[in-house]
């Protein structure tokens, strides 16, 4: 069976590179082993419940009147109509274990008036860190959306993208003067990247909340399995093909020219151009000859350090969020403001950080009215779980970590939910490493720190292009992790995907941006 492409992984970013291309007229065949789309995109379900796997807020969607570049993803996908999303009434919610609490608006205006309330003198530095965002995100997307990047064109458009983009989001909100505590509240969002405000670029950091802000935050209706479902309903009604419990084991070639897969149990499937949605230190170590793998391989992989692993707890709670004072969707609970102690508390077995959601805050009917869906989730920063982990302790000892988590919550919160507790379900690293087939558990792609950060990432892209007709996906692309990045990294793998296939053909001008 031959096709022109194949795409190992249905994940969010192997699910819009099979689009992209089998819009175009291509003859794709997605290979994944689990029994289902989405990878963590997903849902399951549990007594009465049914939880969301992952997801916490989709970014950078917004109305049909002023809408981000999701919205605009999902229009070329030709899913817009096809997807509902919810927006969330505010940006998120902090508390901390000494009893400070802090709720922001979405809105820039708002969201700034609100910083100086518990920040006085912060004003004038929160203004000029949108405005430097916006210039920021605006170069970012220009990096995205150019075929060819002009590099005397982004000096002269976004001269401050391409200072800031060379420094820690750290280094920039001193040089702007913000007052510590400003950046202390801000960097409460530190554990949506995984990593600490000296090693995080402040692109990243930027683009995230500027767009978080100004465009607002939105939950599918029907969990990120909608959204996963959608694409491969209209991946399908274009001629795609995919194949369930498929697992890729290793990588066929004809005179060192990749020509195609097999999978577990035999089938071997043929192709010339293979985009991959499982990551880079899987791929080579694992899908090639030993004989064809390369110190420019081992480098790439080895060179980089794993990001953030999770552990979470779904718990089914037998009465209403409001008869138990949970009243806001998006919690972050942290012993303190010192962001970098709560780090360091990762890689420890027992965190003093967490980031909560309650599902039904943003979508009342997605449980009954008398119940409610609340998940805990957590990350390790280090190797500390799999050191710890035997396979006699194992259930033990994630059973305890769950239990303290849930008295983190309610002893940072000030609320009582394990008498309400009608089903759970806990994920440790081991089980997202099960699941996902992520090295470790790790669930945010490679650790972005110094210079080895989003833009560094992208420059180098090329050259850290392995094997000919191979490009990557997903969170561990250069785009790194998180939804609308993943989605996005899909489609940038398939347009570079059509390239090449341009390229053999002899017309590369012919290609559409």
């Amino acid at each position: 069976m031959k096709y022109d492409a194949i795409v190992i992984g249905a994940g969010n970013g192997g699910l819009m590179a099979a689009l992209t291309l089998q819009k175009e007229g291509k003859e794709v065949l997605i290979l994944d082993s689990s029994n289902m789309p989405g990878g963590f995109a997903s849902s399951f379900i549990r007594g009465r419940f049914e939880f969301e796997t992952s997801l916490q807020v989709l970014l950078d969607y917004g109305t049909e009147e002023n809408h981000g570049p999701f919205y605009e993803l999902l229009k070329r996908a030709e899913i817009l109509d096809e997807v509902k999303l919810k927006a969330l009434s505010e940006s998120y919610y902090v508390k901390t274990g000494d009893n400070q609490e802090y709720i922001f608006p979405f809105g820039q205006d708002d969201f700034i008036l609100k910083m100086e309330e518990y920040v006085p003198q912060s004003k004038e530095s929160m203004k000029q860190f949108f405005e430097l965002s916006k210039e920021v995100t605006e170069g970012f997307r220009y990096m995205n959306e150019s075929k060819k990047v002009d590099v005397d064109e982004l000096k002269e458009k976004y001269p401050n993208f391409m200072i800031a983009s060379s420094y820690s989001v750290k280094r920039v909100l001193e040089s702007i003067k913000m007052p510590e505590k400003a950046q202390e509240i801000l960097m409460t969002q530190w554990g949506t990247f995984g990593s600490p405000s000296e090693n995080l670029s402040f692109v990243s950091f930027a683009t995230m909340i500027y767009s978080y802000i100004t465009y607002g935050g939105y939950i599918p209706v029907m969990r990120s399995h909608e959204i996963s479902l959608a694409l491969l309903e209209k991946f399908e009604s274009y001629g795609g093909s995919i194949r369930f419990l498929s697992r890729v084991t290793k990588l066929i070639f004809e005179n060192d020219k990749i020509c195609g897969v097999r999978v577990n149990g035999g089938s071997t499937y043929y192709a010339d151009h293979i985009i991959s949605n499982i990551s880079p230190s899987i791929f080579y170590s694992t899908l090639l000859p030993k004989e064809m793998q390369t110190d420019r391989m081992r480098e790439i992989c080895n060179a980089r350090t794993l990001g953030a692993r999770g552990f979470s707890i779904f718990l089914g709670l037998n009465r209403s969020a409001n008869d138990l004072g949970l009243n806001h969707y998006r919690y972050f609970l942290t012993n303190d403001l010192d962001h970098k102690k709560a780090y360091q508390s990762c890689q420890e077995l027992y965190p003093n950080y967490c980031v909560a959601t309650v599902l039904n805050q943003a979508l009342p009917n997605c449980s009954s009215s008398d119940t409610t869906i609340l998940t805990i989730t957590s990350l390790y920063t280090s190797d500390i779980f799999s050191e710890e982990a035997t396979e006699e302790n194992y259930y033990d000892l994630k059973n305890k970590i769950a239990n303290h988590f849930i008295d983190f919550f309610e002893k940072t919160t000030n609320l009582s939910i394990r008498e309400a507790i009608e089903e759970i379900e806990i994920a440790s690293p081991a089980t997202f490493a099960r699941y996902g087939g992520h090295p470790d558990g790790c669930i945010y792609g490679y650790m972005p720190k110094g210079y080895d950060n989003v833009i560094p990432r992208m420059m180098n892209e090329v050259n850290e292009n392995c094997l000919m007709h191979v490009h990557f996906c997903g969170g561990f692309a250069s785009r790194l992790s998180g939804y609308f990045n993943t989605y996005f990294s899909g489609e940038l793998a398939a347009l570079k995907t059509l390239q090449d296939m341009k390229r053999e053909e002899g017309d590369e001008d012919e290609i559409t941006d």
